[in-house]
């Protein structure tokens, strides 16, 4: 499998404080990496580094054979290709459920209205949104919410899709219903780089898992490996507390 994007000797700092130290890894095209790990680990920053949200102190990012922290590169154009669900959904309040994944489509793929909606309903219903297309996002759930912001993402048919901690904003009831999404997802062969806590989903879903710690991949392997066979003392303390 093509590696969709690398990551090589990623650095991030804030100030002194060094956030992520020297992250190597890969996405494959078609697989779903889980990244797991504590609070504060570095797992959202690296989300944030490869989307560009934050700017890596250094390293590179390679994506289609190209290092996208070159000058060069239009970084508007990259991100386009990277979906990114938040944990807050930030989803536009004013728009409408269709609206809100029509607009990027509209604004920055500039599809016409009528190619954005088709595109727009056809992930909606993907996610089980369709019958909500007229509500503004005050008038949903936050699972709803949640699921209407994945479908925002898919309708930009990004290669990847990013997710910061899609869960962690919402009622344990409504957790449920974003994972069922999240998986049929990852079935129908969607590259996904997913920072969870859900570790039932990772070790479910994930082709790999990663496990962070202190702004270092400490280890990934398979979920088998990861949550049955793990082989730092790091990760096995770590799964010792989350899975008790």
């Amino acid at each position: 499998m093509e590696n969709v994007i690398e990551i090589r000797h990623l650095r991030k700092s804030f100030g002194t404080n060094e956030i992520l130290k020297d992250i190597d890894f890969n996405v494959r095209k078609g697989e779903v990496v889980c990244i797991i790990g504590a609070s504060g680990s570095g797992k959202s920053t690296l989300l944030r580094c490869i989307n560009l949200l934050e700017k890596p102190s250094g390293g590179e990012i390679i994506y289609n054979g190209e290092n996208i922290l070159d000058d060069k590169h239009d970084i508007f154009a990259y991100r386009t290709k990277l979906g990114m669900v938040f944990q807050q959904f930030n989803l536009f309040n004013n728009h409408d459920v269709l609206s809100n994944c029509m607009v990027g489509q509209i604004k920055v793929l500039k599809r016409s209205k009528e190619q954005a909606k088709e595109v727009a309903m056809k992930y909606l219903t993907v996610v089980g949104m369709d019958q909500y297309i007229n509500a503004k996002p005050k008038q949903l759930s936050g699972g709803q919410k949640q699921r209407v912001a994945i479908a925002r993402a898919l309708s930009m048919e990004p290669d990847v899709l990013l997710f910061d901690e899609p869960t962690s904003a919402l009622d344990p009831e409504m957790v449920g219903e974003v994972l069922a999404v999240m998986k049929e997802l990852a079935q129908s062969g969607l590259t996904m780089l997913v920072v969870t806590h859900e570790m039932g989903f990772a070790s479910e879903v994930a082709d790999r898992v990663v496990f962070m710690d202190k702004g270092v991949i400490a280890e990934e392997g398979s979920p088998e490996q990861i949550f049955n066979h793990p082989t730092q003392e790091r990760t096995k303390e770590f799964l010792k507390r989350v899975l008790r």
